[in-house]
């Protein structure tokens, strides 16, 4: 194994970041950082480094030491296994929480009645008004 690593490669291989593009894009924003420095996507890592990395909702930093250095992706488990996470429990939990809310916003639209009526809904509607004739379907009534 080398001594060394493409920061772009690594942060797609322990799944940081969908694809290494997205990965390439977030450096190139300076999102990455090593002792508060923007680092490029060809920034060589080595063992030890310890990285800020914006996650890709913007919502919270993380703090992240290389323990591995990999350049092919692997599976989650063992990406697990090449970071140490040193982000603080009251942003995790801070973030978690966030989530939640979002989770149950997304929730209640999905049930809700916001936006354009269905064919269905326009019918029972159309079925509970009182006025004998239509004017939406050309009823003469």
């Amino acid at each position: 194994m080398s001594e060394s690593c493409r920061l772009d490669k690594w942060l797609w291989a322990v799944r940081l970041y969908k694809t290494r593009s997205l990965a390439t894009k977030a450096c190139q924003a300076g999102k990455i950082k090593r002792a508060q420095k923007a680092l490029k996507p060809s920034a060589s890592l080595q063992i030890g480094d310890h990285l800020d990395v914006t996650v890709p909702e913007n919502t919270h930093v993380r703090h992240i030491e290389v323990v591995q250095l990999l350049e092919t992706r692997v599976s989650a488990p063992l990406a697990r296994e090449a970071i140490i996470d040193h982000t603080s429990a009251d942003v995790l939990k801070e973030v978690e929480e966030k989530r939640k809310i979002l989770r149950e916003e997304r929730l209640f639209r999905q049930e809700g009645d916001q936006g354009r009526m269905t064919k269905k809904k326009r019918r029972e509607w159309n079925k509970s008004r009182d006025t004998p004739h239509n004017p939406f379907f050309g009823d003469e009534g």
